[in-house]
């Protein structure tokens, strides 16, 4: 009775498995998204001011972690100018300037601000 019972949910088991793979997956499925994958595509391989984080910044010499961590809780921006509204020195306003070019401004996006991720994302050496 045991084996009986043991074949037949097998049997169970591997009609279901091949009526996943027969079927066409769901609507909805094709529609979702992860978010943050998109909005780091959209900057096309530069710093988002307004969805980076500050490690994002230690490429640039100088700007890590002082300036960086300024440009963070500074935004969100229209422009990548408004970071020169900030209350900056000579020195950190002669560093931004220097490496605008890297930068890029992009909607705030709550999967790339939520918390303090922006601060401390977590990775350490």
């Amino acid at each position: 009775m045991k084996r009986l019972a043991a074949w037949l949910m097998s049997g169970l088991v591997l009609a279901g498995l091949l009526v996943t793979l027969v079927l066409p997956p769901a609507a909805g499925a094709a529609e979702r998204r992860n978010t943050a994958d998109d909005k780091i595509a959209e900057r096309g391989g530069k710093v988002d001011l307004n969805n980076s984080s500050v490690r994002r910044f230690q490429d640039y010499p100088g700007m890590y972690p002082t300036l960086a961590g300024k440009i963070v809780l500074g935004g969100p921006y229209d422009s990548v100018d408004d970071v020169l509204n900030l209350d900056l020195t000579e020195r950190q306003k002669e560093l931004f300037n220097k490496y605008k070019d890297n930068f890029t401004v992009t909607p705030a996006s709550i999967a790339l601000n939520e918390g303090f991720d922006r601060i401390n994302d977590g990775q350490y050496r």
